[in-house]
């Protein structure tokens, strides 16, 4: 997802973004004491071991982490002085390319490798291959303007319908079955996808394939492929045509939807339609299964939950890097790092930049596999 907004908490965090980049220096004091989760407590009350790192550590990729990565840093150049940090929130696809080029040391994508990607990713992780590592959680609202209407529930199959343009206006009967105290207008409905290529695209169509496949004859992919609706440039653009257009509705990362964007709650195979939170999206996240070989931690999420409360139009962002073979002069500042945003203080910064933490069980396995990494 290329996240196009700007960080109102940028100044705040001290983070420098330019020409979209983030170029951030880690700088700050000497470790004190140690808090038994493998790492040192610093001056900033953190939990980071900067394990010798030194130099500079290039990364770039998703940008749906950009706000993550933000806070982070602001955290980690606290304790580690001798690291610079410089991460370009460039898109997930654009990240995986420049990781199997051999130019960063790790990469961010909202979406697991693809099996040929891991076959490419043999040639710079030498005798080893890349892995993903789940870090981010977040979820993926579904932001509508129907004037009149404050709350509304959907299904999974009557959202396909809408974005595969079935269903054309507001009080379509399948609309109202769903929500029979809503007075719900004639207005034709105004679809709008992603124009670009986008992780948020990706996981949406997953979910609507995953959870009504009969409704939804479309294959996943960064690239929308249903016909009809209309379109906008990244997150932002979505969300302000929502902003702006009666009869709007459109999928956003749940950040875009807090500005005056009402949101749909999911109607899953729980007693309870279900609310986009960061809460509910690690409630969906920890019914997931790990689908990867070896030490890859890709993950594949439950589309179709019932437990209460756990919200599935959820993405999870991961760090793409070589299980072995990283490169020698990077290979201390990037364990450090990952180890520290794996970590319980990484981990409890998410919510506040609205995202999910990764679920304990997951992230006990993610910690293990860094400390492995050579």
């Amino acid at each position: 997802m290329k996240l196009q907004r700007k960080n109102r908490r940028a100044l705040t965090l001290g983070a420098l973004a330019v020409s979209g980049a983030l170029a951030l220096t880690a700088c700050g004091s000497d470790d004190t004491g140690d808090n038994g989760d493998g790492g040192k407590k610093s001056n900033a009350a953190s939990n980071i071991d900067c394990n010798g790192a030194k130099g500079q550590l290039m990364a770039s990729g998703s940008s749906a982490q950009k706000n993550a990565i933000d806070a982070w840093v602001a955290q980690y150049r606290s304790a580690c002085k001798d690291v610079q940090l410089n991460y370009k929130p460039d898109g997930s696809g654009a990240g995986i390319t420049a990781f199997l080029q051999g130019q960063t040391a790790f990469a961010g994508s909202d979406s697991a490798l693809k099996p040929e990607e891991i076959e490419k990713s043999k040639k710079v992780c030498k005798s080893s291959q890349a892995i993903d590592l789940p870090m981010v959680g977040g979820p993926i609202a579904v932001g509508y303007n129907v004037p009149g209407v404050d709350s509304l529930v959907l299904d999974a199959k009557t959202l396909a319908d809408i974005f595969n343009n079935k269903i054309k206006t507001w009080d379509d009967k399948a609309i109202e079955k769903l929500n029979p105290d809503a007075k719900l207008p004639g207005t034709k409905i105004q679809a709008f996808h992603r124009s670009d290529e986008s992780g948020t695209t990706d996981n949406f169509t997953k979910y609507l394939k995953g959870a009504a496949p009969d409704a939804w004859p479309h294959e996943p992919g960064k690239s929308w492929e249903a016909k009809g609706g209309q379109s906008a440039q990244g997150s932002s653009g979505v969300a302000q045509q929502v902003k702006q257009t009666a009869g709007a509705i459109s999928y956003m990362e749940l950040s875009y939807a807090k500005e005056g964007i009402k949101t749909v709650d999911l109607k899953t195979g729980a007693k309870e339609p279900v609310k986009a939170t960061v809460d509910n999206a690690s409630k969906a996240i920890a019914e997931s299964k790990t689908v990867g070989e070896g030490k890859d931690l890709a993950l594949e999420l439950n589309y179709k939950p019932t437990a209460e409360g756990a919200y599935p139009i959820t993405l999870v962002t991961y760090e793409i890097v070589c299980e072995k073979g990283n490169k020698a002069d990077t290979l201390a500042a990037t364990k450090s790092f990952l180890t520290y945003i794996a970590g319980q203080d990484g981990q409890a910064l998410l919510k506040d930049e609205g995202y999910a933490p990764i679920p304990a069980e997951i992230n006990t396995k993610v910690r293990d596999t860094i400390k492995a990494l050579s």
